[in-house]
């Protein structure tokens, strides 16, 4: 496996990033396709075999779910400072916004949820999905 920084960081991943939306609990999201945990932790443990140790996943996958076997199966397999975990979330609903809900509650709400799904005490990357 080849190797290079994150950006401008010093953080080294994998060439190839595993991205994971197709985890998850297929009842529980947008996608009916998804894999079960014990599918997603046999390819994740494939993934790691080959090299591969950045794994991408999102709050809004499987409302939760693809988070949840990702950061189970990593913790399993993987030390911590061996992978590189990325995840995003949305951006402010107008609802949030009228409510006065700042843009930094937002995150804050919405990390703290994602470290609690992947059962971690911080992820290397965070963005946000979509212009709002």
């Amino acid at each position: 496996m080849e190797y290079t920084n994150l950006g401008k960081s010093d953080l080294k991943v994998s060439r190839i990033c595993m991205g994971c939306m197709g985890f998850g609990n297929a009842s529980m999201g947008q996608h009916s396709w998804t894999v079960d945990e014990e599918q997603t932790r046999e390819i994740i443990r494939h993934g790691l075999e080959l090299g591969i140790n950045f794994y991408d996943t999102a709050i809004v996958y499987q409302n939760g779910t693809s988070e949840q076997y990702v950061g189970k199966a990593l913790r399993d397999f993987a030390k911590r400072d061996d992978v590189v975990i990325a995840t995003k979330f949305t951006p402010r609903t107008q609802e949030e916004i009228d409510a006065g809900v700042s843009g930094q509650k937002h995150i804050e709400h919405y990390l703290d949820q994602s470290l609690k799904n992947l059962g971690m005490d911080y992820v290397d990357a965070r963005v946000i999905i979509g212009t709002s």
